[in-house]
């Protein structure tokens, strides 16, 4: 189903942004106004969408900063929830105690009214609305049941004017989130070959496939890409280091915007800059290399021709 249509948005390029620098992290130090201007302003020229994960301090300044600089930008907006129930099959720790869970309920709550709050603050920049993001998948610490997301959707639905969705690997769109599929304006899906081993040659294919998979399932239902991208190292935890580089992100980027144009797929690529307070402590966490442009702000290699002063 056409994106442009159903979210009645017009065609654009879209990208994740976390704007968290060295030093700092969502639990911590934010990014400043002119830190997240200076982002935005680097931008701007490149892509019409940004996906925004939780509704902090730092989606406020997002916000205020588009506002106040008059930036041509469209916000997806999210509300990062946590555990509301223990998922002893995470490998990095899903277990919690019952009082534990029944604060992060509150929690979500809140997160969920704040969506709201905001959505309807900002309902000229903010275009669509998330209720979490990987929180039904079978490996996440953030473990939330498929009813309790339907739930939130539906308190959104009801107090929101905007598209809501709920941003997910491909793979439970296919089996265990069918009821959610019935309440969300439209299917979010996240795809990363090289999680799943497979190296750049495989690479698009294996993201046609992800996305086929659940648009065909689902063929009266739009279905966006809320991730896809391609680490530039890796210490060997999960991904073989000899499967990414700035060269290889530069390909799967390209091919990535080639082929979704010609689809008129709606993709946010994860992401804009990398973030080194995420993972572990090794510097070469995957997790801290997504960006196409370094911690510090300088161009990759699939940047470096449209960046080239900086």
């Amino acid at each position: 189903m056409n994106y442009t249509e159903a979210l009645q948005i017009p065609p654009g390029k879209a990208i994740c942004y976390s704007g968290f620098r060295e030093g700092q992290d969502p639990g911590g130090v934010f990014p400043s106004y002119e830190e997240v201007k200076e982002d935005l302003l680097i931008l701007q020229n490149q892509w019409k969408y940004l996906r925004l994960y939780d509704c902090d301090l730092h989606a406020e300044t997002v916000l205020e900063v588009i506002l106040k600089e008059k930036l041509d930008f469209k916000i997806m907006l999210g509300a990062y929830i946590v555990a509301e129930a223990n998922n002893y099959g995470c490998p990095w720790g899903g277990s919690y105690a019952e009082d534990q869970l029944e604060e992060n309920k509150s929690i979500n709550r809140k997160q969920i009214k704040r969506l709201i709050d905001l959505a309807n603050k900002y309902p000229d920049i903010i275009f669509s609305l998330s209720v979490g993001n990987e929180a039904c998948v079978d490996w996440t610490d953030h473990y939330v049941p498929v009813e309790k997301v339907i739930e939130y959707v539906k308190m959104v639905k009801n107090e929101a004017k905007q598209p809501v969705t709920f941003c997910e690997n491909y793979l439970p769109w296919l089996d265990k989130l069918k009821d959610l599929v019935e309440v969300v304006d439209f299917i979010s899906i996240h795809t990363y070959p090289v999680w799943e081993y497979k190296n750049i040659h495989e690479a698009m294919e294996y993201t046609k496939s992800n996305y086929y998979a659940v648009a065909d399932t689902y063929p009266d239902k739009p279905v966006v890409i809320t991730e896809a991208g391609w680490t530039t190292y890796s210490n060997g935890k999960g991904i073989c280091p000899t499967n990414v580089s700035e060269e290889f992100q530069s390909i799967y980027y390209h091919d990535l915007m080639e082929w979704c144009m010609d689809a008129d797929i709606l993709t946010f690529v994860f992401e804009a800059f990398d973030e080194s307070w995420k993972g572990s402590n090794e510097a070469l966490e995957p997790e801290k290399h997504w960006g196409l442009f370094t911690v510090n702000r300088k161009p990759k290699k699939v940047m470096r021709d449209h960046f080239s002063l900086l």
